[in-house]
């Protein structure tokens, strides 16, 4: 078949401007009033009544006439009769006359004859008589029919966003239900024979992934004031997509797909546009997010998102979000930007604008650095890893260590982290971060790990063996046993790295920048002395040492599947998942601060975790605090 190739790709503005032609509004609506925060007015309301519809008293005290208390002060007090009493809720059924006064509640009705309140702090009481030692002007401590609110008032205009103080006046008013601005009604549509709903079995030996995009993408247009609606994922056949495509069309304002978008023999999303609708574009000049559809579809409008996570989430917040707004009536929310230097150089050079997914960390001074989250489009974590994105022109080259940026945060309310951390990924660790409020921390390696706080992005780095990074400061640390993890009773019986060597076990290892990998390389070297061979000879005849898998659990999880004999791991590790273990040493895990960052709070916060740790680090098997 041969292979679809992208149009010329459109510039994004473009793009902005083809969804912007699309037709996404949905019918207005009437709404109970409970059910109406976060909804746009779509009509005017007026006030059909009087806000309070009643002369009301604003204070405690007494109701009187004003002209009684003309004079009066502290030394020479007025004295009025007390007739009676009136409570809020309750109708007047006194008058006030001449020389006369009336008790009254806050919120009360003001009865006939009164025209204003003196508060009870400016008042003594003798039997049935009332002193007031203030004088009052007609209307003080009254509140009048209408001075809220009058009837016939315009009370609150089209295109207002009912919050908690709308809805507010609108009970005052007696409103119970609002006309609205319809959500627009969005389907989702994930693509690919791959493709599992979460909760369903999944079969990883097939290549099956579970679905991300649908719940992401579905939350995104709830957040932009949509309504989501969910279809079954269409496998990568034309029949197939084009029945799930033109069902959602009839359904809904707007179709939305991700997958199946970008130029190859199995995409036929774009046959499906072009031949039932008209696409008016496929392709734009960003990153991520190259293959981006744009049509119409049975009268429905269509968007075609990219497959990967990060890249279809972006492509959503910049391009999709903003039109879904419109459509609900929504303005576009304060734009969160955080201003800050990056960290660390990054180069970049494809001629096309690029939204680089961005953290943001604090350093010792309390400056914002910025450093690039980039684990590839397919890469789930970059979303939570990441705060935000750095647009980056078309005809930069690189952006500069040191360099200003801003960074367009995912939202309003992120917040740097409180502690940065990378390196070796520790089950210890991970309990101790519990205790750590807002910390983010990167399983990358000891190689990693020191590399990133020599470069000044985090604040502190994990390492494992006796690698130890220059600047930086120990704040603690532990040690933890090490070996071979094999299945539940050791059917092979394997008894150390020898087995390794002269038998042919298929091993699982872990990544070259793993501590542990160096120190399993530390044990091969020794051996090979003690053999007076070269330690590549021994290497070579492991079989399966290259094969490297990144997390401490890992190896152990292939051997768990049936997929290897053995894998480097943790006793704890074998003991967490019900395996065999075969001891080979124990090493050291210690946890650096850069020096520059020592006085932040939760570096030091974490040193004093770990001084404290001893219970959580020894109740993992094989582990001691030091």
């Amino acid at each position: 078949m041969r292979r679809k190739e992208f149009r010329d790709l459109a510039d994004p503005d473009e793009a902005h401007e083809a969804i912007a032609s699309l037709d996404l509004r949905a019918d207005d609506e009437t709404v109970p009033l409970r059910e109406a925060r976060g909804r746009v007015l779509s009509e005017r309301i007026d006030a059909a009544l009087d806000v309070p519809g009643f002369d009301r008293a604003s204070v405690d005290g007494y109701a009187v006439k004003a002209a009684d208390t003309f004079g009066a002060d502290e030394a020479d007090p007025v004295e009025l009769e007390l007739v009676g009493e009136v409570h809020a809720g309750a109708e007047p059924d006194l008058e006030v006359g001449d020389g006369e006064c009336a008790e009254i509640s806050t919120g009360a009705v003001l009865p006939p004859g009164a025209d204003a309140v003196v508060m009870v702090e400016r008042t003594d009481t003798d039997g049935e008589t009332v002193l007031v030692r203030t004088s009052l002007a007609p209307g003080d401590r009254v509140m009048f029919a209408g001075a809220d609110v009058a009837a016939g008032e315009r009370a609150l205009g089209p295109g207002t966003v009912l919050t908690p103080r709308e809805i507010g006046l609108l009970s005052a008013l007696g409103v119970d239900e609002v006309p609205v601005r319809g959500k627009p009604t969005v389907g989702i549509i994930s693509t690919g024979d791959e493709l599992v709903r979460p909760g369903e079995p999944l079969n990883s030996d097939s290549g099956e992934i579970y679905d991300v995009n649908s719940y992401t993408t579905a939350t995104a247009i709830e957040e932009a004031g949509g309504e989501a609606r969910l279809y079954p994922h269409a496998g990568d056949d034309y029949e197939a997509m084009e029945s799930v495509l033109r069902e959602a069309a009839s359904e809904c304002d707007l179709v939305l797909s991700s997958g199946s978008t970008s130029a190859s023999a199995v995409d036929v999303i774009y046959r499906v546009i072009e031949e039932t609708g008209e696409l008016l574009l496929h392709g734009v000049a960003v990153k991520p997010g190259k293959p981006m559809l744009v049509g119409r579809l049975d009268g429905s409008a269509y968007i075609g998102l990219p497959g990967y996570p990060v890249s279809a989430l972006t492509i959503f917040r910049t391009f999709v979000a903003p039109a879904v707004r419109r459509a609900a009536g929504l303005p576009e929310p304060r734009t969160a930007t955080i201003s800050g230097e990056m960290a660390v150089r990054e180069r970049y050079s494809e001629g096309r604008l690029r939204y680089m997914p961005a953290g943001v960390i604090e350093d010792g001074d309390g400056n914002t650095l910025v450093y690039p989250v980039d684990k590839g489009s397919g890469a789930t974590t970059s979303l939570v890893e990441a705060d935000g994105v750095v647009a980056v022109d078309p005809d930069m080259e690189y952006l500069d260590s040191g360099e200003k940026v801003e960074v367009q945060l995912f939202s309003a309310d992120v917040r740097p982290p409180s502690l940065f951390g990378a390196g070796e990924d520790d089950p210890a660790l991970s309990r101790l971060l519990d205790r750590i409020e807002r910390p983010r921390y990167l399983g990358v390696g000891s190689r990693q790990g020191i590399r990133r706080l020599r470069d000044g992005v985090t604040d502190v780095a994990v390492v494992s063996g006796d690698a130890e990074p220059d600047d930086a400061t120990e704040l603690g640390g532990w040690t933890r046993e090490w070996g071979l993890v094999v299945p539940a009773g050791n059917p092979d019986d394997i008894d150390g790295l020898t087995d390794l060597v002269d038998r042919e076990l298929w091993f699982v290892n872990r990544t070259t920048d793993s501590g542990l990998r160096s120190t399993l390389g530390d044990a091969i070297a020794d051996l090979a002395d003690e053999r007076g061979v070269d330690r590549h000879n021994l290497v070579s005849a492991i079989d399966g040492f290259e094969f490297s898998v990144r997390a401490h659990e890992s190896p152990a999880r292939k051997v768990l599947a049936g997929k290897a004999d053995v894998g480097l791991g943790l006793a704890a590790t074998a003991d967490a998942l019900g395996m065999g273990f075969v001891p080979c040493g124990t090493e050291t895990v210690r946890v650096y601060g850069s020096d520059d960052r020592l006085e932040k709070p939760e570096v030091e916060r974490l040193a004093a975790v770990i001084d404290d740790g001893a219970s959580v680090i020894e109740s993992l098997s094989g582990y001691d605090s030091q």
